[in-house]
């Protein structure tokens, strides 16, 4: 699981506060304070969907669709279970199982309005370890016809430069060497693939597998992935995975920060609920999604999701401008010594950098996006990045970049560079911004900060690329000799040279100094 979804402790609690569960619905709903809850029994749930990697942003997102739909008694029958694999998932088991599922939902709007609601679309949570048969035979049942995934873009276990599925990392290697049927998988992959082994023995139809990850071409992505593992397990059943098994795509979006404990003593506060573990987030949703379930699923688009028969330039937009700008904002921000994302995105030099950044750089390489119209799109991400409510942090932004960087920002980079001879979008289109951004990251990734303070640096990858950071100053293209995570980019001498001079200027001038002389080159490149 990703950074954001790891921050839980104990919290001081006003009397007055409910404990959330559902034996205090009505109290919370009675009190006066505005609060929505459930317009349906809880017992009038049954569980449809089974997701992995329950954390902020599903239970802000996909979470929260079904239980739009289930306040109007349209999808009761597709309720959610939880299942978590990771140690630290057994303290959202804690928190869910003493709340009956429930949990609390704020959404900030920039204009400090507020909204709460109790949402109960998560019928269970399983916590795999404690109890593996009973996450299969959950997956087994016929009535669950989708298993969707918030696994972070670690969790699918890829080379993000090649695509090809890593079979050797240990955990994998674990599942793939042990009999399933009789040893407890540890992996998702294990976990899903046994399941479809045994749905495929039982004559059950296999589950639709729903990415709502930020990778692009998730659904293809899982399906490569899924698929090379059950090859590798037994290859009849992974030719079987391939030809039965759906995997649509997706692009989701919401802007969902790390729970907190002033969190949690607002909501108290304020609405008058002891919850331990809400979720706070920013009141713009949106989900495009590939219309792929053979076997059935909830009417989303009453919900709001925009159903389509091509997620790709949806799922462009998105990645390419908001999740790469984000990157953009994490690293040049806190060398300059922000911490909050609203701070630097209201800095005006620095949103000048990033709306330079989406439209020299990042647009250009889109396709044309039905429905939406792309500047008003880029105009409403800056007034999304400067929402001071949400107070999302920079350090979130920055953690895990060894998955974000190679998934969200070189493509913009490969796609500018390609000749354009294949009729693609892209082709010689500048790169100095992206450029500036991976040096950013690279000083960013020696671990300390321009006021000589230590960075917490989060990443599956931290020793690895703090160890070519510190080389950086005797070889200045130490970072870029990664080719996992940058493909042959050190190679490309039009890169480089962006990439050197942005170095240099972090390293010598400082990450404000830097962006200037960028924008005083036209945002050409430092000379």
């Amino acid at each position: 699981m990703s950074y954001h979804e790891n921050t839980h402790r104990a919290h001081a609690t006003p009397a007055t506060a409910a404990p959330l569960s559902a034996a205090t619905l009505e109290q919370i709903g009675a009190n006066g304070r505005g609060v929505q809850i459930p317009a349906f029994g809880l017992s009038e749930r049954s569980v449809g969907i089974v997701h992995f990697g329950v954390g902020g942003f599903h239970r802000a997102h996909q979470a929260l669709y079904v239980d739009r739909l289930m306040e109007h008694h349209r999808a009761l029958g597709w309720g959610i279970c939880g299942v978590g694999l990771m140690p630290h998932d057994a303290a959202m088991r804690d928190a869910l199982t003493a709340q009956d599922g429930l949990y609390t939902l704020v959404e900030k709007a920039p204009d400090g309005t507020r909204t709460a609601r109790v949402v109960g679309s998560i019928s269970e949570y399983l916590y795999a370890p404690d109890d593996p048969e009973a996450v299969l035979a959950r997956l087994t049942d016929p009535d669950v016809r989708i298993v969707s995934l918030t696994v972070t873009e670690g969790g699918y276990n890829y080379n993000p430069r090649t695509g090809e599925f890593l079979a050797d990392t240990p955990a994998v290697a674990a599942d793939l060497a042990a009999d399933l049927s009789t040893a407890a998988p540890v992996t998702t992959f294990g976990f899903i693939t046994e399941a479809l082994r045994r749905r495929r023995a039982a004559g059950t139809e296999p589950f639709t597998v729903m990415s709502c990850d930020n990778i692009q071409g998730n659904g293809h992505l899982a399906q490569k992935v899924f698929t090379a593992f059950a090859e590798l397990k037994d290859p009849e059943l992974g030719a079987w995975v391939r030809d039965n098994v759906p995997f649509p795509n997706s692009m989701v979006d919401r802007i969902t920060p790390v729970t907190t404990d002033a969190d949690r003593e607002a909501i108290a506060a304020e609405y008058g609920i002891s919850d331990a573990w809400p979720v706070v987030c920013e009141d713009f949703i949106q989900w495009v999604l590939e219309d792929r379930f053979p076997t059935g699923r909830p009417p989303f688009e009453a919900a709001g999701v925009q159903v389509v028969d091509d997620v790709e330039p949806y799922e462009l937009m998105k990645l390419r401008l908001l999740n790469a700008t984000h990157q953009a904002m994490a690293y040049t921000g806190y060398l300059a010594g922000y911490r909050y994302a609203h701070e630097v995105a209201q800095d005006p030099l620095f949103a000048e950098f990033f709306a330079a950044y989406m439209d020299r750089e990042a647009t250009p390489t889109l396709r044309p996006v039905p429905g939406i119209d792309v500047d008003a799109y880029k105009r409403q991400l800056l007034e999304r990045f400067s929402n001071e409510q949400v107070r999302d942090t920079l350090a979130r932004l920055c953690a895990e970049s060894s998955d974000r960087i190679p998934t969200w920002l070189i493509p913009v980079v490969t796609d500018n560079l390609r000749n354009d001879d294949d009729g693609a979008a892209g082709g010689r289109g500048p790169v100095a911004l992206s450029a500036a951004i991976v040096a950013s990251w690279a000083r960013y990734a020696e671990g300390v900060d321009e006021a000589g303070e230590a960075i917490d640096v989060v990443d599956r990858l931290k020793e690895r690329v703090m160890a070519a950071a510190a080389l950086q100053g005797e070889d200045e293209l130490a970072f870029l000799r990664d080719a996992e995570l940058f493909g042959d980019l050190v190679e490309n001498e039009e890169f480089t040279r962006h990439y050197r001079a942005a170095l240099r200027s972090f390293t010598t001038a400082g990450s404000r100094a830097t962006i200037e002389a960028l924008r005083d080159s036209g945002w050409e490149g430092i000379a």
